[in-house]
């Protein structure tokens, strides 16, 4: 696995990142459009902005620090910046072979279990109780698709 901290920052956060955010975009954009197309398209445009953006925050981030090197720094940058584009790009695949609504739920299920996997992994490394790593992560994922759900169904009935 991964030894340099650098790139376990960049992959983590880009991991996470593009779970939870492009979890989010996909619900309440389905739930505020109906739209396949809406969705494919949030998410493409979810994988190269937000990608970029959050690779540019840990970059600034990584420099404010004053620890790193130049290089930890840009390996922060470019892991960041891949992880969150590859992973926010695998949320196209149910786009392309389902249904919106079950394309949806496929995405759910996809990201949380990503998620929970990530989440065990990290609390095998840290020695603690991998039951409570993994709710605490699934619970705030859980509450950004709940909101974005609602937000999207308010959109919906008040400019629909």
């Amino acid at each position: 696995m991964m030894k340099r901290h650098s790139i376990k920052t960049g992959f983590s956060f880009g991991l996470t990142s593009g779970i939870i955010t492009t979890l989010g975009l996909m619900v309440g954009l389905h739930s505020g459009t109906s739209s396949k197309l809406a969705v494919i398209g949030g998410v493409l445009i979810i994988a190269i902005a937000d990608a970029f953006s959050d690779a540019l925050g840990i970059h600034i981030s990584e420099e404010s620090e004053n620890k790193h090197t130049k290089s930890e720094i840009w390996e922060s940058t470019f892991s960041t910046v891949l992880s969150k584009f590859v992973f926010a790009l695998t949320f196209i695949v149910p786009l392309l072979l389902f249904q919106l609504s079950t394309a949806i739920v496929v995405s759910v299920v996809w990201g949380l279990s990503l998620l929970g996997i990530f989440s065990f992994v990290i609390a095998k490394k840290k020695k603690e109780k991998s039951w409570k790593v993994i709710m605490e992560h699934l619970v705030i994922a859980l509450v950004v698709i709940v909101i974005t759900h609602y937000v999207g169904d308010w959109i919906a009935i008040t400019f629909g």
